[in-house]
């Protein structure tokens, strides 16, 4: 009897997961899917056990306490996008730094992780897992990890509201892109990929909103711009406003590069890149 009762279960389950599909709750919470239930003849004493066998079974993904996220192996349904997961897990939130460049078709690089920014204020799910037998510190769901890149709140901006398939996501415009790129360029690759990118999407920047973006970073955000679009040809006159910002000091160029280089002192940048020498 208990071997035709689950099977039985398995097909409601996977009715309860076509009609939250056809709701919009292509991610949804227990408390929704216990709402709906009653719609597919499944009865509430059965939910959790059913969500069980919907797991065991790949239909569903757990992305935290409560929370799923249907697969693509779910019969007749699309799954959730990883960007529309990631807006799931943490709020608020924006897509960044390397999916964000590649969003943009600013890399040819398809990156494995999933970089989100969020506000220092935010609860961030962590978790140490091995991916692919490598340890990766990060967020895992299913196949993909999710890396939190957290800001203070005055920092959290420059963001749109994109389609990506069937899901509205948050992700950073092209402007604030290519500063993160300049600025946080480990979580772009490195900073030569950083540059590439710049060199590929400078172009369709809107000159004064990356300005005014780069003046609310900071100074080492503002240098790094101005050296950025001088070194690429740029005539704008926002370089003149960007090389006046005050600095009292030399930055980096590569944030995560050595200290050692030549010293640009119209940038006030310690120029760190390969084959530079200090002087």
């Amino acid at each position: 009897m208990a071997a035709s009762v689950k099977p039985k279960r398995t097909l409601v389950g996977i009715e309860l997961l076509r009609l939250l599909s056809r709701e919009g709750d292509r991610i949804f919470t227990t408390g929704r899917a216990r709402e709906l239930a009653p719609r597919v003849g499944l009865r509430e004493s059965y939910l959790l056990e059913c969500l069980h066998h919907l797991r065991q079974n790949g239909w569903i993904v757990p992305l935290h306490r409560g929370f799923y996220a249907m697969s693509s192996s779910t019969p007749g349904i699309s799954d959730a996008h990883e960007f529309e997961i990631a807006m799931s897990l943490v709020s608020p939130s924006t897509i960044s730094h390397w999916s964000a460049l590649h969003h943009h078709g600013l890399t040819e690089q398809i990156p494995r992780t999933v970089f989100v920014t969020t506000t220092t204020e935010a609860s961030v799910p962590r978790k140490r897992n091995l991916i692919a037998g490598v340890s990766a510190q990060g967020y895992p769901v299913g196949d993909t990890l999710y890396r939190f890149i957290q800001v203070r709140p005055k920092r959290f901006f420059g963001a749109q509201s994109v389609w990506v398939g069937d899901s509205r996501i948050w992700l950073t415009d092209l402007e604030r892109t290519l500063l993160d790129g300049l600025n946080m360029p480990r979580y772009c690759g490195d900073f030569g990929e950083a540059l590439h990118a710049f060199d590929t999407g400078v172009e369709r920047a809107d000159m004064e909103r990356i300005a005014d973006y780069a003046f609310r970073l900071g100074t080492a955000a503002s240098k790094r711009l101005g050296w950025a679009l001088e070194m690429h040809g740029i005539e704008h006159s926002v370089i003149d406003r960007l090389s006046s910002f005050p600095s009292k000091s030399y930055n980096k160029l590569d944030p995560s590069g050595p200290d050692v280089g030549t010293y640009n002192r119209r940038w006030m940048l310690l120029e760190n890149l390969p084959g530079t020498v200090c002087v």
